[in-house]
This record gives C-alpha cells, sequence and structure tokens, in this order.
C-alpha cells in the first residue's frame, strides 16, 4: 500500500438497471438508490437551491448551459504538474486542501496498480500522495462506497472529486453523513465505459496499445496520444475509428445524461470551455475557497468564444436520430474526411461556444436515446432546461414526455 493512500475493499453493489456503479449500493445507504440516482428522478433545481442558494438564473445565459456559477475563468497552474492530464489544477487543489488542514481525507481515483487505464477508489490522506491521483482513468469507479470507510476512520472533514452521477448521488444524501465540511470538485464528464472497452478502443488507435500513457480529447477537434518512448500522436476527431465499436460500447446511461458539466459541484474544472486551457466554473463560495487556495500558482486568462454552433448541433442531431433508431449512420466520404479534419480547428466553434455546443448534443442525445430505448422513462429523467436546450432544434416533448 502507498503511504497515503488507503483503498479499502468494497462490497459487492446492488443490482441496478441504468447504473454506473457510483458506489451507493454498495452501502448501507443503498435503499437510497430510488430516491439519489440521477437516472431515475433528478432534482435539479432544488438541489441547486440547497447547495448553491440559487437556482439559474435567466437573465445570465449561460448558466442555463452549465448551471449556476459565480464566476468563469479559464486557467493553467504554474508550474504545472508532470503527469497531470493538463496542468494538474484537479490534484493540486486536493493536495492544497490536506497541505492547510481543511480536510481529513479526499476521495478520488487512482489506477490500479496492474492496470493505468483502470480506477480504482481511494481515500487519500497525505498531500504527496496526490501525485498519484493525476491523470485520466477509464471506467466505472464506486467512489461513494468509501464514505463508509472514512466515516470509521474518523474523517469527518472530506473532499471529493468526482464525475456527476457521483456528485447527484453525493448531494442527495449529504445530509445523512453528519459531516463538519465537504468540498465537492467536479470533473465533467461524458460517454463513460468499461475499462476492457477503453482497452479494445485503444487497440484500434495504437498498433501497441499498451505503450499509450496518455490520452485526451481537446478542444481544437483532436484526440492526443503519449506514447511511453516520448512520441506524441495527435489523430483528429472525424479519423477516429468510431465506426468499428460495438453498438453498445457506450452504456445507455452515459448515453441519456443530463448533467455533462457537473452542476452540482462547489468547482468544475474540465476543458470544454477552456480553448487550450482548463475552464473553471467556481459555483459558490466554496468553490471560491477552493480555488483561492491556488494562490499565485493559477495562472488565469479570458474566457474565448469562436464560431457558430448551430449548423454542428443540427448534423449531429441528424446523425443521432439514425444511430438511437439502428440506421446506418451519415458518413463523410473517406476522401473528404483529411478536408474537413483540417478545416474544423479552424471555422468550428472553440471556447465557450465549443462548450455550448457540447451541452447542446448531450441534451439532444438524451432525448433521442431515451425516446428509442426507454420512453416511459423521459417523464422522470429529463430535467426542464434540457428540454429547453433541445427546443432550438426541433425536439418538442409530447404530453406524456413531461411531468405535470
Amino acid at each position: 500500500m502507498t503511504p497515503g493512500i488507503d483503498t479499502p475493499p468494497l462490497q459487492t453493489p446492488a443490482p441496478r438497471a441504468m447504473c454506473t456503479d457510483c458506489g451507493l449500493s454498495r452501502t448501507a445507504l443503498a435503499r437510497s438508490c430510488g430516491q439519489s440516482c440521477q437516472f431515475i428522478k433528478p432534482r435539479y433545481p432544488e438541489l441547486e437551491a440547497t447547495v448553491h442558494g440559487r437556482t439559474r438564473d435567466p437573465q445570465r445565459d449561460d448558466e442555463r448551459f452549465f448551471g449556476v456559477y459565480r464566476r468563469m475563468l479559464r486557467g493553467s497552474l504554474l508550474p504545472a504538474l508532470a503527469g497531470a492530464q493538463w496542468s494538474g489544477i484537479t490534484s493540486r487543489i486536493g493536495a492544497r486542501l490536506l497541505e492547510s488542514g481543511a480536510v481529513d481525507a479526499v476521495l478520488t481515483v487512482v489506477p490500479d496498480p496492474n492496470d493505468r487505464w483502470r480506477p480504482v477508489p481511494a481515500l487519500v490522506t497525505d498531500a504527496s500522495a496526490m501525485v498519484f491521483a493525476r491523470g485520466m482513468r477509464m471506467g466505472y469507479a464506486p467512489l461513494l462506497a468509501l464514505l463508509e470507510p472514512a466515516r470509521a476512520r474518523g474523517y469527518r472533514r472530506l473532499a471529493v472529486i468526482g464525475i456527476p452521477c457521483q456528485v447527484y448521488a453525493l448531494r442527495e444524501i449529504e445530509a445523512k453523513l453528519g459531516l463538519d465540511r465537504l468540498y465537492v470538485i467536479g470533473t465533467p464528464c461524458s460517454d463513460n465505459t468499461s475499462t476492457e472497452n477503453f482497452h479494445r478502443f485503444l487497440a484500434l488507435l495504437a498498433a501497441e496499445p499498451d505503450t499509450v500513457t496518455y490520452l485526451e480529447f481537446c478542444p481544437d477537434y483532436h484526440v492526443e496520444m503519449r506514447f511511453a518512448d516520448g512520441r506524441v500522436r495527435r489523430v483528429p476527431f472525424l479519423m477516429l475509428p468510431l465506426s468499428q465499436l460495438p453498438a453498445d460500447f457506450f452504456p445507455l446511461t452515459c448515453k441519456t445524461c443530463v448533467d455533462y458539466t457537473n452542476t452540482l459541484a462547489d468547482l468544475t474544472v474540465g476543458y470544454m470551455g477552456g480553448d487550450g486551457e482548463q475552464w473553471l466554473l467556481a459555483r459558490n463560495a466554496r468553490g471560491e475557497e477552493l480555488l483561492d487556495l491556488l494562490g499565485g500558482e493559477l495562472v488565469t486568462s479570458p474566457l474565448t468564444s469562436r464560431g457558430r454552433r448551430g449548423a454542428h448541433v443540427s448534423g449531429f442531431l441528424k446523425n443521432v436520430a439514425l444511430a438511437a433508431g439502428g440506421l446506418p449512420l451519415r458518413r463523410i466520404p473517406a476522401w473528404v474526411r483529411p478536408l474537413v479534419a483540417w478545416l474544423m480547428p479552424r471555422i468550428g466553434p472553440r471556447g465557450l461556444e465549443f462548450a455550448r455546443a457540447r451541452v447542446e448534443m448531450k441534451a439532444i442525445e438524451t432525448v433521442l436515446h431515451l425516446r428509442h430505448a426507454a420512453p416511459r422513462r423521459l417523464k422522470s429523467m429529463v430535467p426542464k432546461h434540457v428540454w429547453a436546450l433541445v427546443g432550438a432544434y426541433g425536439l418538442v416533448p409530447s404530453d406524456d414526455e413531461t411531468a405535470p
């Protein structure tokens, strides 16, 4: 065991439909899943009011896309942390919380000793051990299962670094935990899959997939891969072998997630609106406190917004409509793809416009995939703010698709 990192054994999860194994079903609160899962009947307005002190402000247009926020920033850590996915802001905040004594432990994920891509839930209690949490993991991690071991060890001041489905369930049960302090750092998430499936994807991208040490979907429409020998390879989105993936590569849960930007976190740290840097949304006073911990290490610059998303989102809608119905996708001819791949970083939406496009695309995916695979869930699963986003593209709910 690495000093400062505790990975307690996990209980067997209770069987659940539409489940990403946030970890709640592995605890004594398993019976709360029905009221605590974002894939059953989410209560975003109520929880936003509880967590942030208010709901989305219609006078702040970007809140309809990204949720409640006090400040949005574009920033980088200087110097960047070696081995971090971007510059290491999330890992550094976790370390600063421990260094300052603000928390007893940070709940996050570290890599499996036998597979760098497999996430393992961990309690980190030493700031120097946060180095092991850097980088991206791919797969399902029952993070909330560690809440019970944390309490058993006497930890009453916690930080949680999680993805939206984990954070939603955490907020629903927060009042039951008896914590003295809780900081929630959220990362945006879309289209997660199993670690095994991710390895299949890597095998399609690289001749020697075991040598890939880094992979990131970048806002310039490329996937960047780094290799153990120092090589860097960048693949345009349009050249990815997505057509070779099985239909169930992404589960229905991830195709129908309504919270891409992790709106119930105190601080969201992502990349979509950063245009080459990290995108930070401080959503409440605790989020501001987390940013303040970085002091002069955080270098900020103005957010950017370029291009127009409408045509891109409309084209995405047409493709998803075909895919959800089991029909062949409309593919760009192979000889045209290199040209379009060259054009997209130059004429496609960038910065905040890129982020707005991705949020609208996720909203469209949610509605179309639920209509095809689980139409009875539309009434309970799709919040009003999601219907408002897709309405701009002609997706209007029927009477039996919305709650009264």
